[in-house]
């Protein structure tokens, strides 16, 4: 389609070019003019004379298609007065800005979000079910509750259950965003949608595929993208209010005149010559043209800054942030878990996370990666024998021939060793060496190192609120939101109760602030589809999250918000000069034609020479600094 359009627009500029260099060569009569100018305007202004007439028809008229439509039919009949200079170059001319700025934003509005597609790959294919004393693969929609599904490792939970045997550890980002995985055994609940890490799940089905949670991830974006209606466009506002004043005043000025003069017949034509000058004048190709370019040129600088925003109105809900809301995990934190603090009893810190690290050597769990690497890989001819992994408490093996004990608080009661608690929070891993206590290491989740100036810069620019919605445990959630001085925070959140936060924050939001959602996992889709500007992570988020969002992040950096946010302001401001410029010569050049004080150069510059200067501010956009 929009190739299409381009092709048109080439094709009508070509023929106007024609008829220019027709009319320079030859002195035609003023009908000969209008047929060889006629096939250029009709093909760039078909669309536009379609437009208006459908408005009239449904009883719309106001709007900026009719004032494009009167304008340049006015300019291309007004050489038919007697007075009357033809101004037929001009008006194909002006159709043609018209609907370049239309291509322009018909290109942003096309980049719309298709996040139920994007969200297909977190819809599970198959379903392992018992049957008769079978394994039988079955599509998730055959299984009914009641049924025991099978679920191996590295295989995705397809429907809701509860564990009956077995005992492993979920990956649940897609669902909560928590980038720990999560240890399930026998009495369990289970999710469709999180991804089996180790052991082999049965587990009995409790919900249908359709009320499943995956399932209800994708109904909530369905609702979602309905419920959040598109923003008017800044000139199809303005034209709403110009449009009628700038008509009827020029049809007063062509009768009112006339019928108080008493020779309505002599002097109607003198009256009609000025009043289609004054819709010359009043072309609003400056505003146009200018307006779009202004937004979209901004759009273009942000995307050379990382920041892709998908349309010319979001830019303008960016401006008007009020609320921000953020995900914690893999948004204000990197998402990948690390040692935080080594805290030994009767040990060194390196030797505590000797021990450590070498009981979890084999292991492919996040906290044993995590050890590992904190400790390094240093050949010290330790011999490893008899590791165990005890479901739900931890690992344990014989290092040098010592029984040493690696896991939670479960594992050292059953070992006898006497742990302390920790001040800290995050996953605390205990370490017993043959039932003697040696001390603990704190696993956690780190904060982005712009984290806090951006909460801080906001708060600076006049957001009145930030929030942290997360599906993390409470006392995590509470940390980061101390940490980083965020004024709400909500933890253990699914994503149906993400949604219902959000809507509850918009429902308190003031009538002209807006709300942003910034997160990245595919849990967050639904979030970014429902708030007035959906912010995604781009550069490591889910595609889900990057398709459901109204503006992408390249690089994952959290001060990249406040950076938009300063981005859209700017581009604002640059739009209300120019509204501002446009609008004060109009009305100025207007007032002088009014009074047949006006030439048809002065509409010219009032039209062309605007729209220049018009365009050459709408051009700083492309250079903008966050």
């Amino acid at each position: 389609m929009e190739r299409k359009k381009i092709i048109q627009l080439i094709i009508s500029a070509v023929l106007l070019a024609a008829a220019m260099t027709i009319e320079h060569m030859l002195s035609l009569p003023m009908w000969q003019l209008l047929l060889i100018y006629l096939p250029a305007y009709l093909l760039a202004g078909y669309e536009t004379l379609a437009e208006a007439w459908e408005g009239i028809i449904e009883r719309e008229p106001f709007n900026e298609d009719l004032l494009m439509s009167v304008a340049t039919l006015g300019a291309l009949l007004i050489g038919f007065l007697p007075g009357g200079e033809p101004e037929m170059a001009e008006a194909v001319f002006v159709m043609l800005f018209f609907q370049v700025g239309e291509l322009f934003e018909d290109y942003a509005e096309g980049q719309s979000r298709r996040s139920i597609s994007a969200l297909i790959n977190l819809r599970p294919d198959e379903a392992h079910v018992e049957r008769a004393g079978q394994l039988l693969t079955v599509v998730p929609t055959d299984v009914a509750v009641g049924e025991l599904m099978v679920v191996q490792p590295g295989e995705k939970v397809a429907l809701d259950g509860v564990v009956v045997e077995g005992s492993s550890t979920l990956n649940t980002v897609a669902l909560t965003g928590e980038s720990m995985p999560r240890s399930v055994a026998m009495g369990d609940a289970i999710f469709s949608g999180c991804i089996n890490r180790e052991g082999l799940l049965r587990v009995k089905v409790t919900k249908p595929f359709g009320e499943s949670t995956v399932s209800k991830i994708i109904a909530l974006v369905e609702r979602a993208a309905a419920n959040k209606s598109k923003r008017e466009t800044f000139i199809a506002r303005f034209a709403k209010i110009y449009t009628p004043i700038v008509v009827y005043l020029a049809l007063a000025l062509a009768v009112l005149p006339p019928l108080l003069s008493g020779d309505f017949a002599g002097s109607f034509p003198l009256w009609l010559n000025r009043a289609l000058t004054f819709l010359v004048v009043s072309c609003p190709c400056a505003l146009v043209l200018s307006i779009p370019l202004t937004f979209f040129g901004g759009i273009g600088g942000a995307s050379r800054q990382g920041i892709l925003i998908k349309g010319g109105n979001y830019i303008d809900a960016l401006a008007k942030a009020a609320t921000v809301v953020f995900d914690k995990t893999g948004t204000l934190t990197r998402g990948v878990f690390s040692v935080t603090a080594v805290h030994p009893a009767d040990l060194s810190e390196h030797e505590l996370l000797h021990l450590a690290a070498h009981v979890e050597r084999f292991s492919t769990h996040p906290i044993a990666q995590s050890l590992r690497e904190a400790f390094g890989n240093e050949a010290d001819g330790c011999t490893v024998e008899q590791t165990e992994e005890i479901a739900g408490q931890g690992i344990r093996a014989r290092v040098n021939g010592k029984l040493v004990c690696v896991g939670n608080t479960k594992l050292m009661d059953s070992v006898g060793a006497h742990w302390r608690a920790c001040h800290l929070t995050g996953t605390i891993i205990h370490v017993a060496v043959e039932g003697v206590y040696m001390g603990h290491i704190v696993i956690a989740d780190e904060l982005k190192p712009d984290a806090a100036a951006t909460i801080a810069q906001l708060k600076a620019m006049g957001v009145q609120q930030t929030v942290m919605l997360t599906g993390d445990r409470h006392d995590v959630g509470q940390q980061v939101a101390r940490e980083l001085h965020i004024d709400q925070v909500a933890a253990e959140l699914m994503p149906a109760d993400k949604v219902a936060h959000v809507e509850q924050l918009m429902c308190q939001k003031r009538a002209d602030g807006s709300l942003l959602f910034v997160g990245d996992g595919i849990n967050d889709a639904p979030v970014l589809a429902r708030a007035d500007v959906g912010i995604a992570m781009g550069g490591l988020g889910s595609d889900a999250a990057i398709e459901a969002a109204d503006v992408v992040l390249m690089d994952d950096k959290p001060s990249k918000v406040v950076r938009a946010i300063s981005l859209a302001r700017q581009i604002i401001a640059i739009a209300h000069q120019n509204v501002a410029f446009a609008i004060g010569v109009k009305v100025a050049v207007l007032v002088l034609a009014t009074f047949g004080w006006a030439s048809m150069w002065m509409a010219v510059f009032a039209d062309v020479g605007v729209t220049c200067l018009a365009v050459l501010n709408a051009m700083r956009t492309l250079r903008l600094k966050g």
